[in-house]
């Protein structure tokens, strides 16, 4: 049986994580999220609702946030596997611009818990990969937006050798820079843990 494993990162908030997880004959048992626990690591997500997206390999969605009405996240793959990249962009935040990059799977079951004020995407590296989202706060398509993936600025280092060609939205590869976002509406609100 293995508890909850929290393990901070580079950037204040981004936490990965790794679930409760117990197998025996038959399978497995798994618990991925229970308010008390991660309050004791100082994490308040307060699930909204559960969004799923299911990716061919070479799939990229994001980067994507909300403008204002920002949602945190505890994201896992359930089939297959992703880069998951996470960029800081909170306004004031000593790391803002700065960006994490982690291999999530249904292999490795790690999650990755994002705070309010981070643009998020993902590379999916299987085919027919399925990817959940547990998102605190209502969607808001009037607060909708991203950033290109291969901003310049954020200079995402995505493991573009692992996919044969990278499959975009017209409505990603149709995203602002940084710069041009930034200019528009400037740094995303954002808070701590806790």
């Amino acid at each position: 049986m293995e508890p909850f494993s929290f393990q901070e990162t580079g950037i204040r908030g981004l936490t990965r994580i790794t679930p409760f997880f117990a197998p025996d004959g038959r399978g497995y048992f798994s618990k991925i999220f229970e308010q008390s626990v991660f309050a004791g690591h100082g994490i308040r997500l307060r699930p909204w609702e559960e969004l799923r997206s299911c990716s061919r390999k070479g799939v990229l969605r994001g980067l994507h946030f909300q403008r204002v009405n920002s949602q945190d996240k505890l994201v896992q793959v359930l089939r297959g596997a992703v880069y998951d990249v996470a960029a800081d962009l909170r306004a004031g935040s000593p790391t803002f611009g700065k960006w994490e990059g982690f291999e999530l799977s249904a292999e490795n079951r790690a999650m990755l818990y994002i705070p309010k004020g981070f643009a998020h995407g993902f590379l999916a590296l299987e085919e027919d990969t399925l990817f959940s989202y547990l998102c605190g706060e209502r969607y808001d398509a009037d607060s909708d937006g991203g950033v290109r993936w291969d901003d310049p600025d954020l200079g995402v280092c995505w493991p573009l050798e692992r996919v044969e060609n990278v499959v975009l939205s017209e409505k990603d590869a149709a995203l602002p820079s940084l710069r041009e976002f930034l200019e528009a509406y400037g740094p995303l609100p954002g808070e701590g843990p806790g």
